[in-house]
């Protein structure tokens, strides 16, 4: 059986470092596989945040990126070897992690989560400084802490853009 190069290439890697790291397949889809990780992400958030009590929701998403930090970078270094690839792009629990960053503490609204959703995906791509840097980290640290980053800078003006009433609940 003939599989793409990238699921031939990674199919050394355990199954749950593979589920982990593509967020369940969502690194897949195609085009923009880190833009579909952050959309999962944001729709996963959203359906699961609702249920957690409002008091504890800001320690609950910051427990959870930092779950999914812990196993992240494990699971994204042992998917990068496989494929032979730095920083694969069917990797995305980097995004994962990176968009719950920028989740913190935000009230739970269609207009807060699309805000954020474009928020990160921005700094993502654009990895102003430090974060290109944060890439040269070793293997699974580089892939997922450079999204931290990008999370920390879109958590930082998505709470500008709440507090001075730019972006109304």
């Amino acid at each position: 059986m003939n599989h793409p190069p990238e699921v031939a290439a990674e199919s050394g890697a355990p199954l749950w470092a593979t589920l982990v790291a593509t967020f369940f397949g969502a690194g897949r889809l195609k085009p923009g596989p880190g833009t579909w990780g952050s959309l999962a992400t944001v729709i996963v958030w959203a359906l699961a945040s609702s249920r957690i009590p409002v008091a504890s929701r800001t320690w609950a998403t910051i427990i959870a990126a930092g779950a999914v930090t812990l196993i992240g970078i494990p699971a994204a270094t042992l998917v990068a070897r496989a494929s032979g690839l730095k920083d694969p792009q069917f990797v995305v629990i980097d995004e994962v992690a990176g968009q719950l960053v920028t989740l913190i503490a935000v009230p739970l609204a269609w207009k807060t989560f699309l805000a954020g959703l474009i928020l990160f995906r921005v700094f993502d791509i654009l990895k102003p400084f430090p974060i290109r840097r944060l890439e040269r980290l070793p293997e699974g640290t580089g892939i997922v802490v450079d999204d931290l980053g990008a999370g920390l800078y879109a958590l930082a003006v998505m709470h500008l853009l709440l507090h001075f009433g730019l972006l109304m609940k």
